[in-house]
């Protein structure tokens, strides 16, 4: 067994509570789905928000909607860069698996896929 670091990212349209915990609900659990985790396997999960994005932490959808709990949860602000996605939700999940790096699928959901379209669908 070994530790894979999973990354993903969403956009929302507004600062809204309720959109950003919806998109990062969608968001996790693409991840989870796509990649086959067990819950049991997820080491951590950190999170970054652009700067116009502060009426909750990603991280209670995981905790309140997801229900994962005993799992160590992390939220920062991403760095300002001009010219920059905005409205962006980013989250590395790192994992106990036995795949390889190349079975991993990083999940990149609406706005955000225009941050990784070498491996968006």
């Amino acid at each position: 067994m070994k530790v894979l670091a999973i990354r993903g990212a969403t956009t929302v349209k507004k600062n809204s509570k309720d959109e950003i915990l919806n998109e990062t609900k969608v968001l996790v659990e693409s991840i989870i789905k796509e990649n086959d985790l067990n819950i049991d396997d997820i080491i951590s999960m950190i999170f970054t928000m652009t700067n116009d994005l502060d009426s909750v932490y990603p991280s209670v959808a995981v905790r309140d909607m997801l229900n994962i709990c005993d799992t160590p949860l992390l939220n920062f602000e991403e760095k300002c860069i001009q010219g920059s996605l905005r409205k962006c939700i980013r989250v590395m999940v790192n994992v106990n698996s036995e795949k390889k790096k190349s079975d991993i699928k990083h999940i990149y959901l609406n706005e955000a896929k225009k941050l990784r379209p070498d491996i968006s669908e």
